[in-house]
């Protein structure tokens, strides 16, 4: 069993003072919600088959004219934004809780050289982006057939 040093606290001390510290230490973690609004990043997945690559990617509240897709040296880039829906005369609601994120945002993915950039494919059904990335004939392996002698 570890020993551990006694430390001893004032009657005026307040846990609440730590947290003023880290928040001093570490700016920006704790800003309002509605300091921050010009960026998000949304979650995307990759995973492999055989035949390539499949990006997808959560968008939900855009539309297909507000991404763009991008190749270019093996780097894949999306980027897009997505604008914050006020209402006319809405201008004295008060929000409570706001965390819905809105701004743009930009991920580029570096691509293995086993991929071929020109049968990629991209979809964007409910909100989901799905990017088809296909491996170059080469990269897919094949099985060699023995000759009989």
């Amino acid at each position: 069993m570890p020993i551990t040093k006694y430390r001893f606290r004032p009657a005026s001390y307040s846990p609440w003072r730590d947290l003023e510290v880290a928040q001093n230490r570490l700016p920006g973690l704790f800003d309002s919600p509605l300091a921050s609004r010009t960026s998000w990043t949304p979650s995307v997945n990759v995973s492999e088959t055989k035949d390539g690559l499949e990006l997808t990617a959560d968008l939900p509240g855009l539309s297909q004219d507000d991404l763009t897709i991008e190749l270019e040296n093996n780097v894949l880039t999306i980027s897009g934004e997505r604008t914050e829906q006020v209402m006319e005369g809405e201008e004295e609601r008060r929000y409570h809780v706001w965390e819905r994120s809105s701004g743009s945002f930009r991920r580029s993915f570096s691509l293995p050289r086993t991929i071929s950039g020109d049968d990629v494919a991209a979809t964007f059904e409910n909100g989901v982006l799905t990017v088809l990335l296909p491996k170059a004939s080469e990269a897919k392996g094949r099985t060699i057939e023995i000759a009989n002698n």
